[in-house]
């Protein structure tokens, strides 16, 4: 079994300086075999704030999987917009914008689904499926497999689909080849788990979509501030949400999930 710690939204620029500490030190306790980061690590793209997530990051313990939100591209400046959009990303906080972590157990794949062309949707290219494809084809033994996006692929229905990832149904078909169990996102501040198959009926195949709220930004949109600890086996997920009650991070809520044919079922695993 591993431990991940799931963080998204941090929004350096909008943070709440009093949640820093508390939830480095409560994900130092919880020493996951994992940090992941899904996105918006700024809250305009400026460089200092870039600076001062990558500072804060290093706190944290290794190794992470780290990927940029929308709001890691300038807005307005539009120049650097559309012609270097995440420059000033890969200048302080990671080159690589399709990272990876793999161990025994699990495989973890960062995509990048932030756009200059628009303001805050997200969008996946048949680029960077034919990348995940040729890496975890490349992925041996009966690990389990993980996609890390910004953009989320599956929200709770009464969420406006604009929200999801642009072309997410041609990218569901190839994690369905792929054998991908696990997608994990933010964007919406807002937590929620949950089976693909209703929004995706694919035959013989769904994943456990993970959302996490905003970990340390003011925008918590009516949630309070969150990130999510997922321990994790191959058909078995238990997802427990971490949240600020005013004075430290403390659990607030847990579910565990099994793989049931072509859906993941929520507790009574067996």
């Amino acid at each position: 079994m591993r431990t991940l710690v799931h963080l998204s939204d941090l929004h350096f620029g909008r943070t709440d300086a009093a949640l820093l500490a508390p939830l480095r030190a409560c994900i130092e306790q919880l020493a996951p075999n994992l940090v992941v980061v899904s996105g918006d690590l700024t809250q305009r793209a400026r460089s200092h704030q870039f600076q001062q997530a990558r500072a804060w990051l290093d706190t944290l313990p290794g190794p992470q999987i780290v990927v940029p939100g929308n709001h890691d591209i300038p807005l307005f400046n539009v120049v650097a917009r559309f012609l270097t959009p995440l420059h000033k990303y890969r200048r302080h906080v990671s080159d690589d914008l399709a990272p990876v972590y793999i161990d025994d157990e699990i495989a973890v794949l960062g995509m990048n689904t932030a756009r200059s062309l628009t303001i805050k949707d997200g969008r996946i290219n048949q680029q960077q499926v034919a990348l995940l494809q040729q890496r975890f084809g490349a992925v041996t033994g009966d690990r389990v497999r993980i996609v890390v996006t910004h953009h989320p692929f599956d929200l709770p229905v009464h969420f406006d689909a604009a929200h999801l990832v642009d072309r997410a149904p041609m990218a569901m078909q190839a994690f369905a080849g792929c054998g991908v169990d696990l997608l994990l996102a933010g964007h919406v501040h807002t937590s929620h788990a949950g089976s693909s198959d209703e929004r995706y009926p694919i035959t013989g195949y769904a994943a456990l979509a993970v959302q996490a709220g905003t970990a340390t930004s003011t925008r918590t949109r009516g949630e309070d501030n969150s990130f999510n600890v997922l321990r994790v086996e191959k058909g078995r997920v238990q997802v427990e949400r971490y949240r600020w009650d005013g004075a430290d991070f403390v659990p607030a809520a847990k579910e565990t999930f099994c793989r049931r044919g072509d859906a993941w079922k929520p507790e009574h695993c067996g």
